[in-house]
């Protein structure tokens, strides 16, 4: 059963009989007394909360009812209702325990989507529990961290709900979000994989919405944009935390409606996506920062999957060598002395599964041999100069200088040096706090 609480009549209506037509139970409740009557007698299976009353434009009723409804019926999921420009009020729902909010007028497809995914997260656990054929082929491991990430996985993927994945570089965001992507109901659709560290914001709009021809000089053709490419399929959304602070209103506008309007284009486009981001920045502290909108945050982290660094699930480490080994060799098997595997494993790894990769590469082509030994990896690797260490090392020095070099040449404005260097203001302030550059 849902319960549907809103004072307007009109709406309690609609809602009742979209949610039916839809094969959906529906209760419906006039005000904070009647839902807490409901609340108190029935589990539903989800609640559909006004957060503005006629009595009180605050909101503060409806997070007061929220609260309420959260004391008896504390595994309920809550979805609130508001207005777009209510938002930040939505917010504050989150924070006392909503799982997600949706905006007045509402698009039914994207309504009843939210419905669906918010029961399956929270269907009780005997439907939740895991099928035979899940598809976890990209995933090299079997330790303790990396199973409850599995477990994770393999309840969230069939639904449709926004996950965020946090962790290191390296620990393999981006195969997790294809292994979401491959168990989904979307897995025959596009699974589009967009770097945002890598997009300017004036590029922004260009490369995610697309344009139309003559849209501005240079635009001889039409030109499909990310998400109008991933209609029907998954959007990967890596490095996040570095969107500029202009382009994240213009994605939770996305998100929000699930709609855009191409460059040159006044009609608006319907895209039916899933969103996955992920990002190793520290998305609550850029919050707090206010370098990072709170709003986008509590729209992309519905669920939130936090990758352990290789560190803490060394147990993988033999798998992973091996692994690695078995694809870097073109003419016979690669075969690890006891000795060998116990260096591997004892290693720091600050470069996670990416550094042991380039290690376990470089040593066979190097060697030569088809019996690594300990011997063989001690002399590619040193703690001040891993592989990962060592190519970071050569980069970062010039990527510093060239930050250097275009901050001199355009005056110390940020703005335009940004510009000039084809990132966002907000990367520019992340690589100058990296690189210890003062403005």
């Amino acid at each position: 059963m849902i319960l549907v609480v809103d004072d307007d009549s009109a709406i309690r209506m609609s809602l009742k009989l979209l949610l039916g037509r839809s094969g959906y139970e529906v209760e419906l409740a006039d005000g904070p007394a009647r839902a807490i009557e409901i609340v108190r007698s029935v589990t539903p299976q989800l609640v559909l909360l006004d957060m503005n009353f006629s009595r009180d434009t605050s909101g503060i009723e409806g997070l007061t009812l929220l609260r309420q409804i959260k004391v008896f019926q504390p595994d309920t999921p809550v979805i609130l209702m508001t207005a777009w420009g209510s938002i930040p009020l939505a917010v504050e729902g989150i924070k006392a325990g909503a799982l997600d909010f949706i905006s007045k007028p509402w698009d039914n497809r994207n309504l009843l989507c939210t419905v669906s995914t918010a029961i399956d997260l929270h269907a009780p656990s005997d439907r939740q529990t895991d099928v035979s054929g899940f598809d976890r082929s990209l995933i090299v491991g079997s330790s303790k961290p990396l199973n409850a990430v599995l477990d994770t996985i393999r309840r969230v993927a069939p639904t449709d709900a926004s996950v965020l994945i946090m962790g290191e570089n390296g620990t393999g965001k981006e195969l997790i979000a294809e292994t979401l992507h491959r168990n989904s109901a979307r897995s025959k659709g596009p699974f589009v994989k967009v770097n945002l560290g890598g997009i300017s914001q004036s590029l922004f709009e260009s490369e995610m919405f697309g344009y139309r021809r003559g849209a501005f000089t240079g635009a001889t053709s039409d030109r499909k944009g990310r998400f109008e490419i991933a209609d029907g399929g998954t959007i990967f959304l890596d490095e996040i935390g570095d969107l500029d602070i202009g382009c994240q209103v213009k994605l939770l506008r996305v998100l929000q409606e699930q709609t855009f309007e191409p460059l040159g284009d006044s009609r608006s486009r319907r895209v039916d996506m899933r969103v996955i981001c992920a990002t190793n920045a520290d998305l609550p502290a850029m919050v707090a920062d206010r370098t990072f909108r709170e709003d986008l945050f509590y729209r992309i982290n519905l669920i939130t999957v936090t990758l352990p660094p290789l560190r803490e699930r060394r147990d993988d480490i033999p798998l992973l060598a091996k692994h690695f080994a078995a694809k870097a060799s073109v003419s016979s098997p690669v075969e690890f002395s006891a000795e060998a595997l116990g260096f591997l494993t004892r290693l720091p790894y600050p470069g996670n599964i990416r550094e042991l990769k380039n290690l376990v590469e470089r040593t066979i082509i190097v060697s030569g041999r088809q019996r690594l030994e300990a011997s063989d990896f001690e002399s590619q690797y040193t703690p001040a100069m891993s592989a990962a260490t060592a190519t970071d090392s050569t980069l970062d020095s010039s990527e510093r200088q060239m930050i250097i070099r275009a901050l001199e040449s355009n005056g110390g404005n940020l703005s335009r040096t940004a510009m000039q260097l084809g990132i966002s203001r907000q990367a520019l302030y992340r690589r100058m706090e990296k690189f210890d550059i003062r403005p």
